[in-house]
């Protein structure tokens, strides 16, 4: 079998699946039930000053097969004591030392960070992470987002953590931001062993249309939240893409954002996570999703010839380019499979109304398999997409798989016109036009 045990930044973990700092890691009790289903590790509810929360709190966005695609929360940080959380936490390593059991912090000033981290590390807590993610309620305090959007002041404050901490310390960032390398990069400057992202999107999940009010509601008002779920995944992805290639991160990294199943973990792993934290697939199906996912890793590994997640942890990163070294030259053409094709004719629209109008239907009334016009299709995809049979509809590759062109390449040609000017620009962007009236325009 192959080993599927984590060590991020010195805290170790029989296996890289934790439950991430949310309702599921509320007490004691769930932690520990969690720990027993085969969870790895688990981050904490946030600790800081006990708060208040409402009801209700969720909203949730569905697939027309009333499959949960995206959440919306806006509960804030635990609204129990600390010293019951800090009792527990005691409790949970007593029973099982060898799980990772990491404290989520959110404090303001520097004596109540010093003071809270020694807390937590009285209590046994084998690191600590920083909250600097939550979108709602928290930032209009000035924590939260309101730090991770601001890299210096999250920099200072993970020095003044850094100060007394002697476990291993977790940025966690915020997505509601331009550019995440930047906080990345101010965690990594600040001391952090580690960063974890994403935190949860800004968001309003909905609008009651009869009541006038966004999901959810509280006593006919509400406000915006924090969104997560599998509709986050795409994003988070890309931004955990972002921080493995910057050099300027360079510190391990938590991958966080719709994971649901062993395949979405192992795209975390592939650009570049060395392990991942889960929370709405486990509010929507419980702590027994573990059973499959631990398997299913293993299986995946087995197949693959892996014997540990470092064998293809990043392995995907050196394939994300940006599009300007994408080879030119590749194409592909559809080609729809007839014994496949169950006659819905989505494709026939959504390449119709949408696309190129790459395809036809088949002048043979009783024949409903719809026909690829190669001299119009592209190779966008979208037939493909749309297409609910599986296989059904095939992207060819058309080229001699020799050439390679890339549009850095092409730029530099000097087959390609520098100014709209010349009628060979051909409608490509990015060029300089050459000004002949006031605005420049020609």
């Amino acid at each position: 079998m192959p080993d599927i045990s984590t060590n991020l930044a010195g805290i170790k973990s029989p296996n890289p699946f934790w439950l991430a700092s949310a309702p599921p890691t509320n007490s004691g009790y769930q932690v520990m039930k969690a720990f027993d289903a085969g969870w790895g590790g688990a981050v904490w509810k946030t600790l800081g000053v006990p708060v208040v929360n409402v009801s209700s709190r969720y909203g949730g966005l569905n697939h027309k097969d009333n499959r949960m695609v995206g959440f919306n929360n806006i509960e804030l940080i635990s609204d129990r004591p600390l010293k019951d959380n800090l009792r527990e936490i005691e409790e949970v390593k007593k029973y099982f030392p060898n799980h990772a059991v990491i404290a989520s912090l959110m404090v303001e000033t520097k004596e109540q960070w010093h003071q809270i981290v020694k807390d937590v590390e009285n209590a046994g807590s084998d690191g600590i992470e920083l909250n600097f993610g939550c979108p709602h309620g928290m930032c209009e305090r000035g924590m939260g987002s309101a730090v991770g959007q601001e890299p210096k002041v999250l920099q200072t404050i993970v020095e003044w953590v850094k100060e007394v901490s002697t476990i291993p310390v977790i940025v966690k960032l915020t997505p509601n931001i331009s550019d995440i390398t930047e906080p990345a990069q101010a965690a990594h400057a600040g001391g952090g062993d580690a960063i974890s992202l994403i935190n949860t999107i800004q968001s309003v999940i909905g609008v009651d249309i009869d009541q006038y009010v966004p999901y959810p509601i509280v006593d006919g008002q509400s406000t915006n939240g924090g969104y997560c779920g599998p509709a986050v995944k795409p994003i988070a992805l890309n931004m955990l893409k972002n921080c493995a290639q910057h050099p300027g991160v360079d510190i391990p990294i938590s991958g966080i954002g719709g994971i649901e199943n062993w395949r979405d973990a192992v795209e975390f792993f592939l650009l570049g996570a060395t392990n991942v934290q889960v929370c709405t697939a486990v509010m929507h199906y419980g702590f027994g999703i573990i059973r499959e996912m631990i398997p299913g890793l293993e299986r995946y590994m087995t197949e693959k010839g892996f014997e540990t997640l470092d064998d293809f942890k990043g392995k995907a990163l050196g394939n994300v380019k940006t599009w300007e070294h994408l080879n030119l030259e590749y194409k592909v053409k559809a080609e729809i499979k007839e014994d496949k094709c169950i006659g819905c004719q989505l494709c026939y629209i959504a390449c119709e109304d949408g696309a190129h109008q790459a395809i036809r239907l088949s002048e043979d009334k009783e024949n409903r398999v719809p026909e690829i016009i190669d001299e119009n299709c592209v190779g966008c995809n979208l037939c493909s997409i749309v297409c609910p049979s599986e296989g059904c509809i095939a992207m060819v590759r058309q080229d001699d798989g020799q050439k390679v062109t890339t549009w850095n390449e092409r730029m530099n040609s000097d087959d390609v016109p520098t100014t709209f000017n010349d009628e060979r620009a051909g409608g490509i962007g990015h060029f300089v036009p050459e000004p002949t009236d006031a605005l420049g325009m020609g």
